[in-house]
């Protein structure tokens, strides 16, 4: 077997690369051609106790290699991903269900006629159809069989013998552990990525004299929950509710603070509940929801009939306004405590609108570093919005990436309202 392949497996937490890892590390070297396939129903976290002489299997191809070729060299006849039903009597459905290596002196009748259908055409299956010795070991993980390795060797190669089997048997239990850390961790992140697309508004929203826009970057792996959240609402009065927030911290606790403070901020918006109720109402949820103490936020009510938009928070950075072509501002606020304290009050600051307005609300990881005052980092960011030019969008994603360099260790959330005064 390849020693430098076998060292990097389990070296990433990705399903197709670490197959890949396992098909590098025996072949060329310990057989002629291999290939790894995973069990549909593993991979799809079915719970259900597998059916005794289910009369077929259903596995996935993960990876395969032939020689010294790359897969996408056979991508046509073994596509990666695909998922092949095998008989209860093929030497596969075997391997799996006794848990025991199976070995053939060449490639068993179901295997030869698949390769026959899918590489019609291709000269190349004749070697493969020639093979001499066909080796299946189950991959297993704490005694259960979670897929399988086929190794192979053509007529010209020594047939495996009962110290080639055990060398498998053993690479096969690593490959398994690795396999199942990158299936623990894709199922993580697809977790957290769904919690987060779900916490996001649409990418844009218009209503009536408000064009909104957002921009998000999570801190970190992209695996990983941070407290950052936002929401724009549309209320029964006809206002628009925007609002910025930050839970401390990353994570399960962080994720559930968020989405329990985002869904009681929607559910005070459609009861049309004031600025100032709302918020006192989030700090006596956040007082009793693990994770949401000290959480932060901003909230923002625009009101196009009247041409106002009331502004209150809870200790998080003000927010910037832009008004017509003028300069970027920082928009003085009653101090509020942050959430989940029992104490926050704060009176809310209304700003008349008269003509076009930018409002930007954002969190502290556009602002905020190790090395200097938090003012400095916002007032550099009032310098960017300054400058910056296009649809309100554009201009998201420009701030954005010029704060890039600010609290990597921290997520960083803007959005972004285009206010327009009645005519």
């Amino acid at each position: 077997m390849a020693p430098t392949a076998a060292a990097v497996l389990g070296s990433v937490l990705d399903l197709h690369l670490t197959g890949g890892h396992l098909v590098g590390a025996v072949a060329p070297e310990f057989c002629d051609a291999a290939s790894v396939y995973l069990l549909e129903r593993w991979l799809a976290e079915d719970a259900a106790p597998p059916t005794p002489d289910a009369p077929a299997i259903e596995a996935r191809r993960l990876a395969v290699r032939v020689g010294a070729d790359a897969s996408e060299d056979w991508g046509g006849i073994f596509p990666i991903d695909e998922v092949v039903v095998f008989p209860r009597d093929t030497p596969y459905a075997r391997a799996l269900a006794d848990g025991r290596p199976q070995l053939l002196g060449g490639v068993d009748p179901h295997t030869a006629d698949r390769l026959t259908r899918s590489g019609r055409g291709d000269t190349r299956i004749d070697g493969l159809l020639r093979t001499a010795s066909f080796l299946v070991v189950p991959l297993l993980l704490r005694g259960t069989a979670v897929g399988f390795l086929v190794c192979t060797r053509g007529p010209g190669a020594r047939s495996f013998d009962r110290v080639d089997i055990a060398a498998a048997e053993t690479l096969a239990a690593r490959a398994a552990i690795s396999l199942d850390n990158a299936r623990l961790y894709e199922r993580e992140r697809r977790t957290a990525l769904a919690i987060r697309n779900s916490l996001l508004p649409a990418a844009a929203t218009s209503a009536p004299g408000c064009r909104v826009a957002h921009a998000y970057q999570p801190a970190g792996s992209a695996g990983v929950v941070g407290g950052d959240w936002f929401d724009v609402m549309i209320r029964p009065s006809g206002r628009v509710g925007l609002i910025v927030g930050d839970a401390m911290g990353h994570g399960p606790e962080a994720a559930v603070a968020m989405i329990q403070l985002r869904t009681a901020v929607r559910t005070l918006a459609a009861l049309d509940t004031a600025p100032q109720e709302l918020l006192r109402h989030l700090d006596a949820l956040a007082a009793d929801t693990p994770g949401a103490s000290f959480a932060t936020c901003l909230y923002a009510e625009w009101d196009p009939a009247a041409g106002l938009c009331t502004l209150i928070g809870a200790g998080h950075p003000p927010p910037l306004v832009r008004v017509g072509g003028g300069r970027t501002s920082v928009v003085s606020l009653s101090a509020g405590l942050p959430l989940g304290l029992g104490s926050w009050a704060a009176e809310p600051t209304v700003l008349p609108i008269r003509e076009p307005t930018l409002l930007l609300l954002y969190t502290d990881g556009l602002v905020e570093s190790r090395h200097e005052d938090i003012d400095i980092g916002i007032l550099r960011l009032a310098h960017h919005l300054n400058a910056a030019r296009g649809t309100p969008q554009a201009i998201c994603d420009t701030l954005l990436r010029l704060t890039a360099d600010r609290a990597p260790a921290d997520d960083r959330t803007l959005l972004l309202a285009e206010l327009s005064p009645p005519t």
